[in-house]
């Protein structure tokens, strides 16, 4: 006993039993709001151990009146009995029901807020992170909680009631047989921190292996045609089996000590119960007490050890809820994008979108969190009305250099400064805010699953099917598109499904066009399109009158002449290209 008081001791010197606290307040924060509905769960509950009494009452009254021969009672007290009994179904069902609603109402409250608050997290720490393991902390760990929420207070509440209603009935009557049927307290007591033990160190190594094996799962099914390609569904399969062996031993491991416990518990609860009926059966023969008596007190007998059963399975479920509360907040936790000058933003464009919009960088430096240097001491700058081009290596930091222009990164050193043309004073301070003035076209196929007119809405709600079309062609996307049966109203699968990667490229930018921001993003979009359709596209980009700057990376030559700017990047820098290097990498 002293080891284990020490145990426990060490684990709230170490803090986890502030952790579990501060877990638990930070569920509460999405449960409080449904006060209300949980107060009202908690009510019927107790109204319920309240019916369930009387019934048990009302069962030895009834057992008494047979057999006492008291006629005139009988119809009376059954008719109470089966009142009392129906009562307690619907208060059962209702209780099943508004716990259903509740655990809904929670895992959507829960899962919208974590779901808005991924996408609001800063991206370099969330990179750190496997999408698997992201996908199960947001759907399993918070449907854990919701799930969970009502076994605390509401049931703590409830199951403690019955309990010690269910005692004093017992002790009232006959405290002999209330000691017996305590009996099996302390053993349901060390067995259970024998189970709580192993709980929280067991919900870890599934949840991780959960994580996993989601993240193994959702791999596969992007990928499927690499792995096609490569000849890899033996091998995939085969890890996959692993993955299910792992969790089965994992699994299996646990559930042994469960088996064993459970039995053990039933043993001891048989013991219990056959020395409480044999007691029973003892004073009913000498006169002591009642066959209804003793009924009652098989009953109570019952609750009591089914109830002390129910509150000591909340401990490991408590441990389990709060571990999933833990992950959860592992992820909150992380810097979070500020959007606060996002109106700010919004009014700068608005008496600036008729000059256009500058953008320049200076003595920016920039390192990934593993140490990686990319970018040390570097200027940038683009202006309206010219494409500004990136060239270099593939690694050097191009898409690199578009996340910081994006906000998406955060270097550690320089400035970056967006300003109107012509009016240098007038500018906005760089954060996450300022992405609403750009429209980006990232590397790969970037389409979402739905029509084409559904993807181009997306950035543009209210866009007409005429701005639609306009976008495509600017785009040398209507060649292909009308063409199409269901034109506009054509569908593309997941990850561009059903057109090509040329395409899908010319389909990307047609949707960047759409939003019509003052400064458009192209990283490599035109890779998988011939020389002519990329000069062509890249022409239709700038000639019209809308004041846009413009920055791509291309690994092609062939297209610089048509630039206003170009930047090599090497050796961490961002070097101007004069004309006659820019020729020499056109003819080498």
């Amino acid at each position: 006993m002293r080891e284990r008081i020490q145990f426990y001791w060490k684990r709230i010197r170490e803090g986890r039993l502030k952790e579990m606290i501060s877990q638990t307040i930070w569920i509460y924060a999405y449960v409080r709001k449904y006060w209300l509905s949980i107060l009202i769960y908690t009510g019927i509950g107790l109204v319920g151990t309240g019916t369930s009494l009387v019934t048990s009452f009302l069962s030895k009254d009834l057992v008494d009146i047979v057999t006492q021969h008291r006629a005139s009672e009988l119809v009376k007290t059954f008719v109470m009995y089966v009142v009392f009994t129906m009562v307690n179904i619907v208060l059962s069902q209702l209780l099943d029901y508004i716990s259903a609603m509740i655990c809904i109402r929670v895992d959507n409250e829960i899962k919208a807020d974590i779901f808005e608050k991924m996408l609001l997290t800063r991206l370099e720490p969330l990179m750190s992170y496997h999408t698997g393991d992201l996908l199960t902390r947001w759907s399993s760990d918070a449907s854990n909680i919701s799930n969970g929420v009502l076994n605390w207070v509401p049931n703590l509440v409830i199951n403690f009631s019955k309990f010690l209603s269910a005692l004093a009935v017992v002790l009232y009557y006959d405290p002999l047989f209330a000691l017996l049927a305590i009996a099996g307290m302390p053993v349901s007591l060390i067995m259970s921190k024998t189970l709580l033990s192993r709980m929280q160190s067991r919900n870890k190594e599934s949840a991780a292996l959960s994580a996993r094996m989601m993240g193994f799962n959702q791999e596969t099914f992007s990928n499927i045609q690499t792995i096609k390609a490569f000849d890899l569904i033996p091998l995939y399969v085969r890890t996959l089996r692993q993955y299910q062996k792992d969790f089965w031993n994992l699994k299996k491991k646990y559930e042994k000590l469960g088996i064993v416990i459970s039995v053990f518990m039933s043993f001891v609860g048989l013991a219990v119960s056959y020395s409480c009926y044999g007691l029973g059966v003892y004073r009913v023969w000498t006169g002591a007490i009642s066959y209804g008596t003793m009924t009652l007190f098989l009953s109570m007998s019952g609750t009591l050890t089914g109830t002390l059963n129910s509150l000591i399975s909340m401990v490991p479920s408590a441990i389990g809820i709060t571990t999933s509360a833990g992950r959860l907040i592992d992820i909150l936790g992380m810097p979070r994008e500020d959007y606060s000058e996002h109106d700010y933003v919004e009014k700068f464009y608005r008496r600036n979108q008729d000059v256009g919009l500058c953008l320049t960088i200076r003595n920016m430096s920039y390192a990934y969190y593993n140490g990686n240097q990319i970018f040390e001491n570097t200027e940038f700058s683009a202006r309206p009305h010219e494409i500004v081009a990136l060239v270099g290596p593939s690694g050097e930091g191009k898409t690199t250099l578009l996340r910081i222009i994006l906000a998406l990164l955060e270097p550690q050193e320089g400035c970056l400064e967006i300003c109107a043309e012509g009016r240098e004073n007038d500018k906005v301070k760089y954060s996450p805010s300022i992405r609403q003035l750009f429209s980006y076209v990232p590397q790969g196929n970037t389409m979402f699953s739905g029509t084409i007119a559904e993807n181009m809405r997306n950035v543009k709600p209210e866009a007409s099917d005429e701005e639609i079309m306009e976008c495509l062609k600017v785009a040398c996307a209507w060649e292909f598109i009308e063409k199409l049966p269901d034109g506009i109203n054509s569908r593309i699968g997941e990850r561009g499904g059903g057109f090509s990667e040329g395409q899908a490229q010319r389909l990307s930018i047609a949707r960047a066009l759409m939003k019509k921001s003052p400064i458009l993003l192209m990283d490599e979009a035109t890779s998988a399109l011939d020389v002519e359709t990329e000069r062509r596209i890249l022409k239709n980009i700038m000639k019209d009158e809308y004041p846009r700057t413009c920055i791509v990376t291309t690994h092609r030559p062939s297209v610089l002449t048509i630039c206003g700017k170009v930047y090599a990047i090497r050796d961490r820098q961002c070097h101007v290209l004069g004309r006659e290097q820019i020729e020499e990498m056109i003819n080498a």
